[in-house]
C-alpha cells in the first residue's frame, strides 16, 4: 500500500525546555489543525503509512533525546529537518516572509528584493528535496504545503519522475500584475517549481486565475480550462477552500472548562454586547484599520456606549522582527486612545490582550460573543471565521472583509471593506441590531455549508483529485509516441523499399517565432534533412503554409520536395519549377485586406502577413486574453464576409488564415502519395492547419501531431523540441538500401 508524505515548511510540534525537560508543544496555524486532525482519525486505511516531513527548530541530539522519550505520541510518523541556522533565517525570515508573503498578500511596497534571500531559498527547498529522496518509495502520494516550499515539486519532479506530487498554497496567489515584480529569474523558477506537481490547489477560483494567468505570460504555457500541459505533462489547478473540523467545534459547546468560561464571561459583560477579533499580529490582518472602524462606531452611534465591549485579542507572531514590534506599539497607542477618549469609571470598550489563547478560551470566546469583527486586508482564507460560526449555537453575527478566501463561502455574513472605517462601523451597529430570526437564519445556510465541506472532505478531495489526474496523465500519454512504438517505426522504415518523410515546418521543424521572417532554419535542421534527403529510396517533402520564395531561399538548395502556402504550390524533388495549384486569381485579398486592418490597430501586437494566394492575421505576440478575444471576433466577421464564397477561413496556432477552398495540405498530401507511392510514409505537423493531411494519410501513413491537443494523428509528441531527435532516430533506418 501507498504512504502519504505531508510536507510542509515546519513539524506540527516544537520543543522547549521546561525544568531541564524537554517538552513537544503543539504548533498553531490552520494547517497543522487541519492535517492533525486528519491524521488523527482511523479510517484512512488507503494508507500503509502516514508521515510528516518538516523542519524543526532544534538541534538534532535535543530532537533525538524528545524522540527516545517519546514526546510526541503521535499516530504518523515524524521526519525531521535540520537547515543550517542562518540559511533558514534568509530562507524563512527573508524570502518567505520578507518577499513573498507581502508580495502575495498586495503589499508591494513592504517587499524586499535580495538575491542572497533567494539563493538560501533555493537550498533550503533543495534540503526537502534531498530528505524526501532518500525516503521516498514508489507509489508513496508527496503531498506539499505552502509557500516556503514553491521550489520543491519541481526539485522533486527532476529526481522522481513518476511520483505523485501534489502542492497546495495556503496564501493568496496573487494577480499577474502584482507577481510580474519579482526578477524574471525568481518568476520563472518559482512557477517551474509548483508545476513541478501533479495537481496545484488553491483556496479561491481567483487565486487559480491569477496562477493560470501568470504561467500563460511567463512561462508561455497554453491551458484548456484549468489545465496547464508543462514539462511533458497534464498539470490540474482547481480550488479547494480548506475546511475546519466543524464537529470538533460543535461538540466543543459541551465542553466543561469551555462552558465555564464562556458563563464567566456572559456574567462579567452582563447587559452589553460582546464584539471580538482574534488574530495574529500581522500587518495583512488590517488591525489598525479595524480598530479605526470601531472607534467611528463608538462617535456615530453614542447609544451604544456602555453596552457594548471589543474583546480584541492579537496573538504574538514574529516578535523578534522590528517592524513588528513598531506594529504592536501602534496599535496599543491606538487601544489607550479609545479607552481613553470613550472609557468611563464603569466602562471600558476595549478589551486588549496580547497572548496566544488555549483551545478552551478560544471557544468559550466563539460562544458567547454577539459578533466577530474579522476584518484583514487580505488572507488566503482565514479559519478563525469558520470556527466562529461553527461554534454559534443560537446567536451570533459574523463581520467579514470582503478581501478573504472565506468571503466566497460565506456570503451570509456582513462583508466589508476592512479599510472603509465608515462601512465597519455600519457594520457594526447592523450586527448588534440584528433581529434573532435573521441570525439563526443566516447561521443555518453557513453551517450546514462548513459542516457539509469539512477539513476532512477538503483533504480526500485533494488526495482524490491528485489520484484522477495521475490516470488522466495515464491516458493523454496512450495517445504519445512510446518507446516501443519508436522502434516499430524505425523498423517498418528500415524494411521499407520507398520511403517519404512529409514534415511541417513551423513549430514542427523550427520553432514558433516572433515574426514568421525570424524563424530561419538552424545549421542543426539543415543537416538533418540535407542527410534524410540523401539517404537512398527516401523522398522528403516540407509541406508548409509559407510562401514559395521563403521556402526557396531556406531550403531550396537541399534535394527536398516542396508544398508551399498550404497546397497553393508544389515543387518535386528535381524539378526547377513550383506548380501552381490555384487557378482563381487573388482580387479577393482587397476585400478581406481592410477587416485584417482594423484588427491590427484594436490588438496591439497583431500584424498580416500576406502571401500570394493567403492572407493571415497573426496574433501570437499579443496579451493572451485579449489575442485570443479579438480572434474570436475577428473570425466571426471572417466568416460573414466569406459565406457563400470560394474562400475559407482557417482556425491555426495563434493564426487566422483566409484561402481558397480546396487549397489545403489534405489535397496536397495526396498528390505527394500519388507521386511517390511510397510503401512507408512518415507525416509530422502541429497545426489545425495539418490535420486535413492527417485525415488523408490515417491509414495509408504513420502520422504525429506536436503537442496535446486532439488530433486525427495517430500519434502525439509533446513538443516540437522532439521532433529532430525523432528524425535522427530515422538515419540509420533510412540508409538502408533495397535496390
Amino acid at each position: 500500500m501507498a504512504r502519504l508524505i505531508v510536507v510542509s515548511n515546519r513539524l506540527p510540534y516544537s520543543l522547549e525546555r521546561v525544568d531541564g525537560q524537554l517538552q513537544a508543544r503543539q504548533s498553531s496555524g490552520g494547517l497543522v489543525s487541519a492535517i492533525k486532525s486528519y491524521f488523527e482519525k482511523d479510517e484512512h486505511s488507503e494508507y500503509e503509512e502516514r508521515i510528516w516531513v518538516g523542519s524543526v527548530d532544534a538541534a538534532p541530539e535535543d530532537w533525538e533525546e524528545a524522540t527516545a522519550n517519546k514526546s510526541f505520541g503521535s499516530s504518523f510518523g515524524i521526519v525531521p529537518i535540520f537547515p543550517p541556522k542562518e540559511q533558514y533565517d534568509k530562507y524563512y525570515n527573508g524570502f518567505s516572509n520578507a518577499t513573498l508573503w507581502p508580495l502575495f498578500h498586495y503589499f508591494p511596497s513592504l517587499t524586499q528584493f535580495r538575491s542572497e534571500d533567494f539563493d538560501a531559498y533555493l537550498q533550503v527547498n533543495a534540503l526537502f528535496a534531498e530528505k524526501l529522496a532518500a525516503i521516498y518509495r514508489p507509489g508513496d502520494v508527496v503531498w506539499v504545503h505552502d509557500y516556503q516550499l514553491m521550489l520543491l515539486p519541481q526539485f522533486l519532479r527532476r529526481r522522481l519522475p513518476e511520483a505523485t506530487i501534489g502542492f497546495f498554497l495556503h496564501i493568496p496567489f496573487p494577480s499577474y500584475e502584482i507577481f510580474r515584480l519579482l526578477p524574471t529569474t525568481w518568476k520563472v523558477l518559482l512557477l517551474q517549481g509548483v508545476l513541478g506537481a501533479d495537481l496545484l490547489g488553491f483556496h479561491t477560483y481567483d487565486y487559480v486565475q491569477h496562477f493560470i494567468q501568470s504561467a500563460k505570460m511567463v512561462l508561455k504555457l497554453e491551458n484548456q480550462f484549468n489545465i496547464l500541459y508543462y514539462d511533458n505533462r497534464l498539470i490540474r489547478i482547481d480550488l479547494f477552500p480548506i475546511g475546519i473540523d466543524f464537529q470538533k467545534f460543535r461538540d466543543a459547546i459541551l465542553n466543561d472548562l469551555a462552558a465555564r468560561i464562556s458563563t464567566g464571561l456572559e456574567e462579567k459583560f452582563r447587559g452589553q454586547k460582546i464584539l471580538f477579533s482574534v488574530d495574529r499580529l500581522d500587518y495583512t490582518k488590517g488591525l489598525s484599520y479595524r480598530l479605526e472602524g470601531f472607534q467611528e462606531f463608538l462617535e456615530r452611534y453614542p447609544e451604544w456606549h456602555e453596552k457594548v465591549v471589543f474583546i480584541f485579542n492579537i496573538v504574538p507572531s514574529r516578535a523578534n522582527i522590528a517592524s513588528y514590534a513598531e506594529m504592536r506599539g501602534q496599535i496599543e497607542q491606538q487601544v489607550s486612545t479609545i479607552n481613553g477618549r470613550f472609557s468611563s469609571l464603569q466602562w471600558q470598550p476595549l478589551i486588549y490582550r496580547y497572548n496566544h489563547l488555549s483551545f478552551e478560551e478560544l471557544c468559550a470566546l466563539y460562544q458567547s460573543a454577539d459578533a466577530a469583527l474579522i476584518t484583514p486586508l487580505r488572507d488566503g482564507m482565514n479559519l478563525v471565521a469558520k470556527e466562529y460560526v461553527a461554534s454559534c449555537l443560537d446567536k451570533g453575527v459574523l463581520i467579514l472583509s470582503e478581501l478573504t478566501g472565506a468571503a466566497s463561502e460565506l456570503s451570509e455574513a456582513i462583508l466589508v471593506n476592512p479599510t472603509d472605517s465608515s462601512e465597519v462601523a455600519d457594520a457594526i451597529h447592523t450586527a448588534l441590531t440584528m433581529p434573532l430570526t435573521e441570525q439563526r437564519n443566516r447561521l443555518s445556510f453557513m453551517q450546514r455549508r462548513l459542516a457539509t465541506y469539512d477539513v476532512q472532505r477538503w483533504i480526500n478531495e485533494n488526495l482524490e483529485s491528485l489520484a484522477l489526474v495521475k490516470k488522466e496523465q495515464e491516458q493523454e500519454q496512450s495517445n504519445f509516441l512510446d518507446g516501443p512504438t519508436t522502434q516499430l517505426l524505425l523498423h517498418e522504415c528500415a524494411i521499407a523499399q520507398r520511403r517519404c518523410i512529409l514534415l511541417d515546418y513551423d513549430g514542427t521543424l523550427a520553432p514558433y517565432a516572433k515574426l514568421p521572417s525570424l524563424a530561419t532554419p538552424g545549421k542543426d535542421v539543415l543537416q538533418l534533412l540535407q542527410e534524410l534527403a540523401k539517404s537512398p529510396n527516401t523522398q522528403v517533402v516540407i509541406i508548409s503554409g509559407r510562401d514559395p520564395e521563403t521556402l526557396h531561399q531556406w531550403l531550396g538548395h537541399l534535394p527536398l520536395g516542396m508544398v508551399a502556402e498550404h497546397g497553393a504550390y508544389i515543387r518535386y524533388n528535381g524539378e526547377g519549377e513550383w506548380q501552381s495549384q490555384v487557378l482563381v486569381s487573388p482580387e479577393w485579398k482587397d476585400e478581406i485586406r481592410p477587416l485584417m486592418e482594423l484588427f491590427v490597430t484594436r490588438c496591439v501586437g497583431s500584424f498580416i502577413e500576406e502571401k500570394h494566394n493567403t492572407l493571415a492575421w497573426h496574433y501570437r505576440n499579443t496579451h493572451p486574453d485579449l489575442g485570443f478575444t479579438r480572434s474570436r471576433e475577428l473570425r466571426n466577421s471572417l466568416l460573414q464576409l466569406t459565406a457563400n464564397t470560394a474562400l475559407q477561413v482557417i482556425d491555426g496556432n495563434k493564426v487566422l488564415e483566409v484561402r481558397l477552398i480546396g487549397i489545403d495540405k489534405g489535397t496536397a498530401a495526396q498528390k505527394v502519395l500519388d507521386h511517390y507511392n511510397p510503401d512507408f510514409m512518415l507525416c509530422i505537423g502541429d497545426d489545425t492547419t495539418d490535420e486535413d493531411m492527417f485525415r488523408v494519410l490515417r491509414d495509408k501513413a504513420i502520422t504525429i501531431r506536436v503537442g496535446k491537443n486532439k488530433t486525427a494523428a495517430r500519434y502525439n509528441l509533446w513538443s516540437q523540441s522532439q521532433v529532430l531527435p525523432l528524425l535522427r532516430k530515422l538515419l540509420p533506418a533510412s540508409a538502408v538500401s533495397h535496390s
